[in-house]
């Protein structure tokens, strides 16, 4: 049986909390699940992240494969590090996984428009200091 782990969306309209779930592959996203695995609550600012890591662990263990939004999920908290450590059968009692994830600024009008002078502004300079530089031999 395929097994991965991913979201399994919960919460209100318009106000989404997730469950990270071990789940058959061939099952719907809201359908039936074999284990919960933690939460995601991407409402929260910033972001929480509960993770059981000996779950987890269980599952990955067995060849459960992890979507891709779990897998970013749990590499920016730390766990995949700690994981991988520990296969290697390194020290990870140094390592703690965080709960919350940082926010990505959103990008606003001024923000784009900044980065575009920026973007063209540099080739005109660029081109500058070549004709200084053919000046000059």
């Amino acid at each position: 049986m395929p097994v991965h782990i991913r979201l399994r969306r919960m919460g209100a309209k318009k106000r989404p909390f997730y469950r990270i779930v071990a789940a058959d592959s061939r099952r719907a996203r809201e359908g039936s699940f074999l284990e919960i695995l933690g939460t995601y609550n991407p409402i929260a600012k910033p972001a929480e992240v509960k993770v059981f890591e000996e779950r987890v662990t269980k599952w990955l263990d067995r060849g459960a494969i992890p979507s891709n939004t779990v897998g970013s999920l749990l590499t920016q908290i730390g766990f995949t590090e700690k994981y991988h450590k520990a296969k290697k059968g390194e020290d990870t009692s140094e390592i703690s996984l965080k709960t919350l994830i940082r926010e990505r600024p959103k990008k606003t009008r001024k923000m784009k428009k900044a980065a575009m002078a920026g973007h063209e502004e540099a080739p005109a300079e660029q081109a500058e200091t070549t004709e200084q530089t053919e000046t000059a031999d």
